[in-house]
């Protein structure tokens, strides 16, 4: 019976992890949309994470942005399409190779960045003051090692 007992007690925290990590995403999400609704700036969640993902850089190929956003390559052209119509930011394809293209942020697109990401920064902060620096590294850590079990 000890033994039904324990397999029971872990798949009880496993399940509440899983609904831990799924309430703060939603919740997450859900602050994400709403602040870029509220800062007038006229982009969305996903278009706003591919500027900051630009900003400060010399452009990046698709599969980065891709990478760093977490957003899928089919969503992410029309994410850019919509970018590139705003002209906030250009792309080219690779010297080197034809086939991969490269995004960077337009003039316009870097003003928008400069703004919008204190701005953006500014509103996430609060959220995580009550956490250390320590609480950090370890929740950083922990969901890293979760990450990679997939």
């Amino acid at each position: 019976m000890a033994k039904i007992n324990a397999n029971k007690t872990r798949k009880a925290d496993f399940i509440s992890l899983m609904d831990a990590l799924a309430r703060a995403h939603h919740r997450y999400s859900l602050f994400d949309a709403e602040v870029h609704r509220l800062s007038g700036s006229g982009l969305t969640a996903p278009q706003a994470k591919v500027i900051f993902c630009l900003g400060d850089t010399d452009g990046l190929p698709c599969s980065a942005i891709t990478e760093q956003t977490l957003i899928t390559k089919g969503t992410l052209t029309g994410v850019i399409d919509r970018l590139e119509a705003k002209g906030l930011v250009q792309r080219w394809s690779d010297s080197d190779d034809g086939r991969k293209i490269i995004v960077d942020l337009t003039r316009m697109g870097e003003r928008v960045f400069q703004r919008e990401y204190p701005r953006y920064l500014a509103q996430l902060k609060p959220r995580f003051e009550a956490l250390s620096s320590r609480d950090l590294k370890q929740a950083a850590a922990v969901l890293g090692r979760i990450a990679d079990q997939f």
